[in-house]
């Protein structure tokens, strides 16, 4: 047979790659991004951990150095510039510092223009504020005495011989007398019992508060009472006054909270359309407001 005559023979080779149905580049493709995705995570960790600070540290450290070109020296690599006193990375992540204020020499002039105003804008904001929170604790105490008036059956029917109210001086609270329901026995500094239970019931209330307290009698005018008569009520209101404060003071109210205690007789009358008025025979007892301790003038 002729070489010609040979049968063409066609072989048909099936390439076949490795790893599966769709070959295993995928597998290297999946692994490089979950590489990737683990890095991006770690760098958000590493950023959030870090402070402001550092964060500049970092980003100066990765920036390139200038060095401004200057024509003096030696002409070296440098070209005659100094490297700064944290070394060649002089603007990298040591010349990170905190610059504090000088201090104001001794003989400094006082404050004043615009530092002036600040200083008396920050004062009159500090007795705002504590004004406001003072007049919110005796709102607060006032409720609490009204609460208890409703909540003890002796002292519910008491409740309209007890007046609460804020003054400038401070909250105060009064023990007023009614017609035919006296606090106090006949021209006599003693108080009755139902005096006593009132005064009980506003200690409760006063050792809520760290105030200091001040305590005024008073009595009403007498219509055809003669200068005697009127004379007698000084020392009576003052006793009156005292006897409360010894009440309170047994009743848990520190000593040394006492600012005063006065006798003011028929001078100050709550009623003064009629001073004969039961009303006026009363005591009051004020929760002083307390001054804000603020710093000291020290421009004088």
């Amino acid at each position: 047979m002729s070489v010609s005559d040979r049968p063409i023979v066609i072989k048909k080779v099936k390439k076949v790659v490795g790893g599966g149905h769709h070959g295993g580049a995928w597998k290297v493709a999946y692994a490089d991004f979950v590489t990737a995705m683990m890095a991006f995570f770690l760098l958000m960790w590493l950023i959030n951990t870090t402070d402001p600070e550092q964060k500049k540290g970092i980003a100066e450290y990765f920036a390139p150095a200038s060095v401004s070109a200057t024509t003096s020296g030696s002409g070296g690599i440098l070209g005659g510039t100094s490297l700064g006193e944290d070394g060649s990375k002089s603007s990298g992540s040591m010349s990170v510092m905190e610059q504090m204020a000088p201090e104001a020499p001794a003989d400094a002039p006082p404050e004043t223009g615009q530092s002036a105003n600040l200083a008396a804008a920050s004062e009159a904001e500090l007795r705002e504020e504590i004004a406001a929170r003072e007049a919110a604790e005796f709102a607060s105490a006032a409720e609490s005495l009204r609460q208890a008036m409703q909540q003890m059956p002796e002292l519910a029917e008491l409740s309209k011989q007890l007046i609460v109210d804020q003054t400038p001086e401070g909250l105060r609270i009064q023990l007023v007398d009614q017609e035919g329901r006296s606090m106090f026995e006949q021209n006599s500094a003693r108080p009755n019992a139902r005096a006593q239970v009132l005064l009980r019931a506003i200690s409760t209330v006063i050792n809520q508060l760290p105030n200091r307290i001040s305590i005024s009698g008073h009595t009403s005018a007498v219509a055809g009472s003669g200068r005697a008569s009127v004379a007698s009520d000084w020392p009576l209101s003052s006793q009156r006054a005292d006897a409360s404060r010894q009440i309170l003071q047994r009743s848990g109210v520190d000593p040394d909270r006492v600012y005063s205690v006065a006798g003011k007789a028929g001078s100050d009358p709550l009623y003064p359309d009629d001073p004969s008025l039961a009303g006026n025979r009363r005591i009051a007892i004020v929760l002083l407001r307390e001054a804000p301790v603020l710093p000291m003038d020290t421009s004088l």
